[in-house]
Formats: structure tokens, sequence, C-alpha cells
């Protein structure tokens, strides 16, 4: 890819995240504020809309994400569960918290694999995290 496509897919994505991510972030934080559902939902509807619109963009570009990309990814998936798990374990979640934070998890769980069996199919997405060795299938000596 040329350096003026990377960056535009660059430009592209950050946008696409301050819009979308940043904008079901804060409707997400409403929903918990507000102990309603619906507005958590739509929340967590717009995070998905931004991790499709930057699947698009990837297509688009003929690639997929940046090791960095996946890195941001994982740790803020890993921050908002540990959050999670440490307001469910101090009591703080209403019945509405919890089942929003169990929403947004579940379907950012579902996500990942049907990204992976849709950009690798599914053999293909089994095989990026299953890694043949070379000493495989040989007797020890």
């Amino acid at each position: 890819m040329s350096k003026a496509a990377m960056v535009e897919r660059d430009l592209l994505v950050f946008s696409i995240w301050a819009v979308l991510g940043f904008g079901g972030l804060a409707l997400l934080l409403e929903g918990f504020s507000r102990d309603s559902y619906m507005i958590s939902l739509a929340g967590t509807l717009t995070i998905v809309a931004g991790f499709v619109a930057h699947i698009v963009v990837n297509g688009v570009f003929d690639c997929g994400f940046r090791p960095g990309e996946a890195a941001l990814g994982i740790a803020a998936f890993g921050a908002l569960a540990l959050a999670f798990i440490g307001g469910w374990a101090v009591g703080g979640l209403s019945p509405t918290d919890y089942w929003s934070g169990l929403t947004l998890f579940s379907v950012l769980a579902v996500g990942l694999p049907a990204y992976l069996s849709t950009r690798y199919g599914l053999r293909g997405a089994f095989s990026r995290f299953h890694v043949r060795h070379a000493d495989d299938g040989k007797p020890a000596a």
C-alpha cells in the first residue's frame, strides 16, 4: 500500500472511531448513569457500527487490523471488563447496569469469531490460533 493510501486509511479509521467509538461510549455511559438499558443498547450498537465500519475500510484498502489497532482493542476490552468485574464485585451495579454490561461483552465476544470466520473462513480462522511446529508428528529421539 502506498504512503498516501496508508495515511488516507489511518484518517478514515481515526474518524470512524472518533465519531462512532466515542459516541457509543458516551451513550453507554449515559445509559449506565440513567439506569436505562435502551440507551446502553444504543451505545453498544454504535460501537458495533464503528467496528463494522473499520472492517469495511480494511476491506476497501485490502488490509487487516494493524498490530497496534489489535493491541488497543484488546487493552480497551480488558479495561472495560476489569471495570465491570470491579463494579460487580463491589456491588455498585444495578440490575440494568449488569445486563447492559453483559450485553456489551457478549456482543463483543461474538464479534471476534464472526470477524475471523468472515475474513479467513472457518478453517483459516482456526489456523490463525493453531500454529503447527516443524517437529509435529516426529517421534522423540
